[in-house]
Parts: C-alpha cells; sequence; structure tokens
C-alpha cells in the first residue's frame, strides 16, 4: 500500500492533466530492474531456497537461525548508536549556527535523520521479537519446525547465508528472474487499482547501451571520473560548472546516512569527494555485469532514471513523480547527471515541476517492507474494493502524509454510502418523473439547485487548480449532493422535481468521478462501450418488473399491518397477476404445489435475462403471499416475507428496496456484496446492542438478587438488636425491655423505636418483594440463570 500512495495518487494527478485539463501527455515509467537492493534480494532469496532444500534438521535450523538474529540484532544496535551520535553530533553543530538560514537547513538534516533513527531501532526491536518467536519454537515435528523457524526469522537467514556464500550467485537469470517477477505482479496490482499502463515502459537491463553513452558524455563534459574500474559522478566539479547540487532536499547534502539510502558501499576510499556517488559499478562477485569502456560492471541506481528518461523524452522534464523519501539522494542525483549530461546544451533545469507524494502512514511510521509494517495491495483489496482505495486517497491530499487507519476507512466509506445513495435517489426520481407529461417550469427550488450546480461547477475548477486540491473536491461534490438531497424532499410530490435538472447534477458528479478513476470514464475502455453489463440499467422494460413488484409487495405490507382478512391478500395476488402482469404481456398459470408457471403472450416479444429474473421474483413472491393468505399466516408471518424479499431475495439480485415512511418503496440498483456486507452489519450492530442490552440485563438483576440474599442472611431484628434490648413486643416486633430487663420508658423507649425502624428499613426492600411474592428469590434466582444462558447462547452463534 507504500507504493499504492505514490502510484495511485499520481494516476489521479495524471488523469485530472489529461481528462480535466486536456493535456496531452506522454508518461514514461521507469522500472529498475538492476541495482543493489534487487540484486541483494534475489540473491538472498535464491540461497534460502538452496537451504530449504537442503534438508537440514529442525535442530540445525533453529541453531543457525538463532545465530543469524543474534548478528542481526548486533548490527541493528550498532547501527542505531552510530546515528544517534551523528544526530546529536549535528544537532549540536546546528544549534551552535549562528546564520539562521544555515541552522534551519541543519535542523532540517536533524529531523530526517531522527526518523531515519526511528525507523532502524524499529527494526532492532523486531529483530528482538523474532529471536524470542524461534527461541520459543520446538523442533521435535522435523520439517514442519524446520518451515515454522523459517517463517520467522527467513530475513536474518538469508542476510547470513549471503555473507557467506553470496559470491558464489553466479547465474544471471536468478537476478532477471526475480525483477521479472515482481514487475508482473507490480502491474497486475496496479491494473487491480485501477491505474492507467504508462505510454513507455523502459527496464534497466533493455538499455544498458544508453546508460554507458550518458556516463561517457557525463565524463567528456568534466563532471565524471573513473576510478578501479567504478565511474563516480564529481559532485565538486559539478558546482564549478555552474550548477547546483541538491537542490530539492539541500540540507540532506552531506550527510553519508541519507547519501548512503539505496546504494552500498557508499563510503568508499574510491571517490574523490563524501559527496560523489556511483554511476557505474565495477563487477563484484555474485552480482550481474556487463561490458563498458572501464572493465565489468553494472548500472548505479540514480544514472539509470536519467539515461532511459531522457532518451525517450530528452532535455526537459515537464513533471517528474516519486516519494517523498527519493527527493534527495535519488531525484537530486537524477537532476545532477542530467544537467551534467546537457551541459553544453545550456540545461540547467532538467525538470520542470518535481511532485513528491506523502508517506503512507500506520502507527505513526512509514508504512514500508524494510520495517515490516505493511499492508500488500492485495491483502488492502481483498477487504476493500479498487474504487473504495482511490476514493480514500481522493480523500487526503496527494502531497501529504496519508494515515492508513481507522478513521480515513471509516470516513472512505461513508463518502462511498453517499455517493451511491445519491446516484439512487436521481435513478428513482427520474425513472418516476416523466418529462413529457410532467410540468418543466422552473420554481425558486429549481432556480437555487442550478446555481448551487454552477458554485460547484466552479469550486471543483477551482480546487483542481490549486494544486489539485482532491480532497477540496470531494468536499464540494458531498455538498452538492447534501442540496440535492434537500431538494429532492423538498419536491417530494410527484412529478415535481425536474428530472433534467437532476440529470445534470448527477451527471457532472459522475464526470468529476470518472476523472479521479472512481468510475470508468471513455478513456478507460477501447472500442464501443455497449455490452450485456449494462443490460440491466438500460433496460425499460426490466424496471416496469421492479416497479410492480415494489408497488405489490407495499400493497401487501399495508394489508399485513392493518390486519386485513386473507380474502383481501388473495385479491391483491389476483390483481396483480392478472391486472398488472397481464397489461405487461405477461401470462402467469397457476400450477402444482403452490407454484406458478408465466410466459410472454406475444412469443415473439420475449423479455431478455435481466427482466426473466425479475418476473420469476414477482411471480415467486405472490406465490408466497398467496400461500400465506390460504394458511391463515399471522400478519408478522407475511410481513417477515416482505422483508426477505427485500434483505435477500433482491440483494441477490442487485437490487436495493428502501421502505419509506409513507408506505412507498424505492428500487435502486446496486453491487450484492456492498448491500450484503451492509445487511451483516446491521446485524452486527443490532446483536451488539442486543449483547449489551442483556448483559445489562443480567448485571442489573445479579446486583438485586445479591443484595436481597445479603439481606435475607441478615439476622432478624430482635436478634440483631438483642445486644441492646431483651423483649420485643409480639405484635409489633419494638423493643419494650433494655438488655438489663427494665422496661422502657420516655426518651429510652423512642430512641428504641428509632432503631427499630432504623433496622426494618434495611430489610425493608426484601419484606416488600416477599410479601409480593413468597417464592421472588426462587424466581429471581431461575431469571438470572435464563439470561446469563441467552447471553451465553448469543456468544457461541
Amino acid at each position: 500500500m507504500g507504493h499504492a500512495r505514490n502510484y495511485l495518487s499520481f494516476d489521479i494527478v495524471r488523469r485530472v492533466l489529461e481528462d480535466y485539463f486536456g493535456y496531452n501527455c506522454l508518461m514514461v515509467m521507469n522500472v529498475t530492474d538492476v541495482d543493489d537492493k534487487i540484486i541483494l534480494r534475489a540473491r538472498r532469496n535464491f540461497l534460502l531456497a538452496q537451504y530449504k532444500s537442503s534438508g537440514k534438521s529442525a535442530e540445525e535450523v533453529k541453531v543457525f537461525t538463532i545465530e543469524a538474529i543474534e548478528a542481526g540484532i548486533a548490527k541493528q544496535h550498532k547501527k542505531v548508536a552510530e546515528m544517534e551520535a551523528m544526530v546529536a553530533k549535528d544537532a549540536a553543530e546546528a544549534e551552535a549556527d549562528p546564520d539562521e538560514k544555515k541552522r534551519a537547513f541543519a535542523l532540517r538534516k536533524v529531523a530526517d535523520l531522527q526518523e531515519a533513527v526511528k525507523g532502524e531501532a524499529l527494526k532492532g526491536r523486531q529483530a528482538a521479537e523474532a529471536l524470542a518467536a524461534v527461541q520459543a519454537l520446538g523442533t521435535a515435528g522435523g520439517a514442519a519446525d524446520a518451515e515454522a523457524l523459517l517463517a520467522v526469522g527467513s530475513d536474518y537467514v538469508a542476510e547470513a547465508l549471503d555473507r557467506a556464500l553470496g559470491a558464489n550467485v553466479t547465474d544471471p537469470t536468478v537476478f532477471r528472474a526475480h525483477a521479472a517477477k515482481y514487475e508482473r505482479e507490480f502491474l497486475e496490482d496496479m491494473d487491480a487499482l485501477g491505474c492507467r499502463r504508462p505510454d513507455v515502459l523502459t527496464r534497466v537491463s533493455e538499455y544498458i547501451p544508453e546508460i554507458l553513452e550518458y556516463v561517457t558524455r557525463i565524463i567528456g563534459n568534466g563532471m565524471a571520473y573513473a576510478s578501479n574500474g567504478s565511474v563516480y559522478f564529481d559532485t565538486q566539479n559539478f558546482r564549478s560548472c555552474g550548477h547546483t547540487y541538491g537542490k530539492l532536499n539541500p540540507w540532506a547534502v552531506g550527510s553519508a546516512a541519507l547519501a548512503a539510502e539505496g546504494e552500498s558501499n557508499f563510503e568508499t576510499s574510491e571517490k574523490r569527494s563524501p559527496q560523489d556517488f556511483a554511476l557505474w559499478k565495477a563487477a563484484k562477485p555474485g552480482e550481474p555485469a556487463w561490458e563498458s569502456p572501464w572493465g565489468l560492471g553494472r548500472p548505479g541506481w540514480h544514472i539509470e532514471c536519467s539515461a532511459m528518461a531522457s532518451s525517450i523524452i530528452g532535455s526537459r522534464l515537464d513533471i517528474h513523480t516519486g516519494g517523498e523519501d527519493l527527493r534527495f539522494p535519488h531525484h537530486d542525483n537524477e537532476l545532477a547527471q542530467a544537467e551534467a549530461y546537457y551541459h553544453h546544451d545550456g540545461c540547467k533545469q532538467w525538470v520542470n515541476y518535481f511532485l513528491h507524494c506523502g508517506h503512507l502512514h500506520i502507527e505513526g511510521l512509514k508504512m514500508s517492507k524494510s520495517l515490516k509494517n505493511f499492508v500488500t495491495i492485495r491483502e488492502a483489496l481483498a477487504t476493500f474494493n479498487a474504487r473504495q482505495l482511490r476514493i480514500m486517497f481522493c480523500l487526503q491530499p496527494w502531497n501529504k502524509t496519508m494515515l492508513y487507519g481507522e478513521q480515513s476507512r471509516s470516513e472512505m466509506k461513508a463518502r462511498e454510502a453517499q455517493l451511491r445513495n445519491f446516484f439512487g435517489n436521481v435513478d428513482a426520481a427520474i425513472r418516476n418523473t416523466s418529462v413529457n407529461t410532467n410540468e418543466q417550469r422552473w420554481t425558486t427550488e429549481d432556480f437555487d439547485l442550478n446555481n448551487r450546480i454552477l458554485a460547484t461547477q466552479a469550486a471543483v475548477d477551482a480546487a483542481l487548480r490549486d494544486n489539485i486540491n482532491t480532497p477540496a473536491v470531494m468536499d464540494a461534490l458531498s455538498d452538492l449532493i447534501k442540496a440535492v438531497n434537500k431538494y429532492l424532499a423538498d419536491k417530494s410530490e410527484p412529478g415535481a422535481a425536474r428530472a433534467l435538472l437532476l440529470r445534470k447534477a448527477a451527471a457532472f458528479v459522475t464526470r468529476i468521478l470518472s476523472v479521479f478513476g472512481i468510475v470508468d470514464g471513455p478513456s478507460d475502455r477501447l472500442g464501443f462501450t455497449e455490452t450485456s453489463s449494462s443490460a440491466s440499467s438500460n433496460d425499460a422494460a426490466a424496471a416496469r418488473y421492479l416497479d410492480a413488484l415494489a408497488a405489490f409487495r407495499d400493497e401487501v405490507r399495508g394489508l399485513a399491518k392493518a390486519k386485513a382478512a386473507a380474502a383481501e391478500l388473495v385479491a391483491a395476488v389476483g390483481q396483480l397477476r392478472e391486472g398488472v402482469l397481464g397489461g405487461m404481456g405477461v401470462k402467469v398459470e397457476s400450477g402444482a404445489s403452490d407454484r406458478s408457471s408465466w410466459s410472454a403472450a406475444d412469443p415473439a416479444n420475449r423479455p431478455g435475462a435481466t427482466s426473466t429474473s425479475y418476473i420469476d421474483t414477482v411471480v415467486a413472491f405472490a406465490d408466497q403471499v398467496q400461500s400465506l393468505a390460504s394458511s391463515s399466516a399471522a400478519p408478522g408471518d407475511v410481513l417477515a416475507a416482505c422483508d426477505q424479499l427485500r434483505d435477500t431475495t433482491l440483494v441477490d439480485l442487485g437490487v436495493r428496496l428502501e421502505d419509506r415512511p409513507d408506505g412507498k418503496a424505492v428500487w435502486k440498483l446496486d453491487d450484492p456484496a456492498t448491500m450484503r456486507e451492509e445487511i451483516a452489519a446491521r446485524a452486527a450492530a443490532a446483536a451488539s446492542a442486543a449483547r449489551k442490552k442483556l448483559e445489562s440485563a443480567v448485571d442489573r438483576k445479579a446486583k438485586e438478587l445479591e443484595k436481597l440474599e445479603g439481606l435475607a442472611a441478615l439476622p432478624s431484628i430482635q436478634e440483631a438488636l438483642s445486644d441492646k434490648y431483651s423483649k420485643f413486643d409480639a405484635a409489633s416486633g419494638e423493643p419494650t425491655h433494655d438488655k438489663e430487663g427494665n422496661a422502657l420508658e420516655g426518651k429510652a423507649k423512642d430512641k428504641a423505636r428509632k432503631d427499630f425502624e432504623k433496622a426494618a428499613k434495611v430489610r425493608e426492600p426484601l419484606s416488600k418483594k416477599l410479601a409480593e411474592d413468597p417464592a421472588a428469590l426462587d424466581k429471581m434466582k431461575a431469571e438470572v440463570e435464563e439470561l446469563r444462558k441467552q447471553l451465553a447462547a448469543l456468544g457461541t452463534a
């Protein structure tokens, strides 16, 4: 999903440029199939696969895995300590710098380093967790245990194997097969997300001649030098030639920790300056290599993009996109290489606009594979569809940090539901409004809605011109949708809403959603667009059958609520079969077992597949109502049948039926999976509410029972007061004599009465309960036990 943040965000940007502003874009995508990280991963995966098939015992695997992880932990501790020391040193130097501008630059560099330290520290913690997990695993299960051990520690084992055996991997197909696998999966993921394919796709392995020519020319222009079979970019001479190095992230220039990202052996003695970087790397054991004027070797990471993009576009790129973390060193080095290559053409600016998308964050850290805190695109698409993810991305600025959390997912679902309901409401309103028969003169409400549409169009245009501000666009569309919903509420009478005006509002919303790729636009399809999948939405006859079904169900529900006689239900069924369906050219015949059959009155005009499925549903529901009426079913059973039609039968057909307060249901076409998800969510919410209600009842009843049982366990009033009084009145129970046997009089008698009343008040709840029902406690115990059983049943349902 971190990769999706980049490619999906810039797919939206590209679509806005092409489909909204009308630019003719040539999009080039560079595929890096040769670089340090890819070579390392390919080699390690190959060695790990060999190790897994070597037949090692689980005990051997465990010992080796623990050693590998411990080495990884030590490496991370050392790296974090070195980086923390670097941060402290750079921070102290920054604070001491009297130049405010230089101090600000230096502090930004420190902030970048601090973020890098967080990531490396996380890797150390993850290694410690992996070590604990491996140590806890057993070895008695043989191969299964060995597999479980490697499932936890594979990355560390692969690294250890690479240190020992990496130089022996010489087969070039190992590296190409690894890159090809992930390139294929990447393109499949982009297709699944609905991203448009690039116009040009360049692979490093196919552009080696162009890269060699690029490096040779930079050397000829005096801004690169060969050293021990490698070629390095000369940053000092680049500056001497009038260029600026580090345009995009100037505060990071000079930081070895940041510059080394993505380039192994960055701090080598072969370089003239610590800031210089490799254009061509001399061959090493365990790496692919090509012939060059400087001997066997391979391209450096940064040169690939400059050479390939230049070979297609030339000396000036309008837009270059990428992730925020590529500003430095990658994009700054790309710029430097291209300006050096085109130096004698006067190039001082190879790229006009750099667009860097913000990171995708999860739990406060950048989502990345190296930090093992990532969600794959395929995992995300198992939970959400591509439209939902695109809505989520449109709701956050493309150039800011994006949070992938519950709040953003909830907002996405709410916006999708708003859009779905909007289109359904407009479709229902247009469907039930005839332009030919209804008045079309505009009222004040119509003028107001039209003005809102115009204002929304202006707001959307302004937002897209303002750094392609998609969240502002989505908010503007949301406001328009609210205005349309209010308009429909105000124009609830049949024929009052202006269908043409509603269509205008919905068409504009659809257009902007298509620009963002949330719905398909004209550029997303090839050739003619008429397909069978669109038949249901364009089949007017099919709509008539749904209208008939909704109206019949409304009538049945009304009769059931009024507790009408069974004969009235039977009459309604007859009217549907003979009057409504007969009038539509559908002939219904009664069959055995309360099941009817139907046929087209005109065999030459047989309904299509969609209409047929709807007629089947109408006829089957009518049979069910007929059967319920014949058996004198209770009104609740009839209403339950109506609910089942709404929540199950029609959902399977992709029809959403909404019951309205006025008793007239409205149908809309919708995605069955989405509706099932909503129904499941409502059921889960209802179950949760029921459980909470039951838990509250159990808690309340149990506390009441506990209190009463506590009162029942108390001694009688006479026993409780026996330490003060010796005799009590037989009728009232009040004390009559003190402890010594003296009769109580005056104040002593008043005090005794108060003591008695106090004790009686404590016991009063129990006495009242028992006075009402002598078996009250036993019944309460049984009630609490039954409630607990119901609660337990909910837990296992």
